[in-house]
């Protein structure tokens, strides 16, 4: 496919590695060619680089199978998750994961991206409901403000809260930007 093609979420190989697309951006300075400028994550490593692609190269898209997986627990540098289908477990590292392990709780369904058969990548779902554990206490008609406090949810994530929100309660978080949503039921 055509570098200007390049989208956020994409898997391509490069340089005989895959990487993940995080961002990509067509710009084309004053008389100057254009070019693709791409910030892209290394599924192998986890490094982050960016790289700058004519408009006129072609990049090898990755072909990645999905398979929706139950988060069951961590073990020091481990991850493990089981195929809702054939109860099948894997173990990932916490390479792979990163800072994506704030949004893993117990139970919680994700998908797994396998390229040939070897897992590269997890995708969450957009929301995930997790537990404060400690704040500070509600203020009585908080709710009229719009001023936040933190919270330091049982992943050990903080997030920004209203300040109704008290310890014990479950509030759902955007796993894109780490975002207090609502609170859970």
């Amino acid at each position: 496919m055509n570098a200007n093609d390049l989208r956020p979420g994409m898997v391509i190989k490069h340089n005989n590695d895959l990487y993940s697309i995080h961002k990509a951006e067509h710009r084309t300075p004053g008389n100057l060619r254009a070019f693709v400028q791409a910030r892209m994550r290394n599924l192998r490593s986890g490094a982050m680089i960016d790289h700058r692609f004519r408009s006129e190269d072609t990049v090898e898209r990755a072909i990645l199978d999905e398979t929706e997986m139950q988060y069951l627990y961590s073990d020091g540098d481990s991850y493990y998750f089981m195929n809702t289908q054939n109860y099948e477990q894997i173990r990932l590292h916490k390479d792979v994961i990163l800072d994506r392990a704030q949004y893993l709780v117990p139970d919680v369904l994700i998908k797994v991206e396998f390229f040939e058969g070897r897992p590269v990548d997890i995708q969450l779902p957009p929301t995930v409901d997790l537990k404060v554990i400690q704040t500070e206490p509600g203020i009585k008609g908080g709710s009229a403000t719009n001023v936040m406090k933190p919270a330091k949810l049982e992943t050990g994530l903080v997030v920004q809260v209203p300040p109704f929100i008290e310890e014990g309660e479950s509030v759902r978080v955007d796993t894109t930007d780490g975002t207090y949503l609502e609170r859970a039921s």
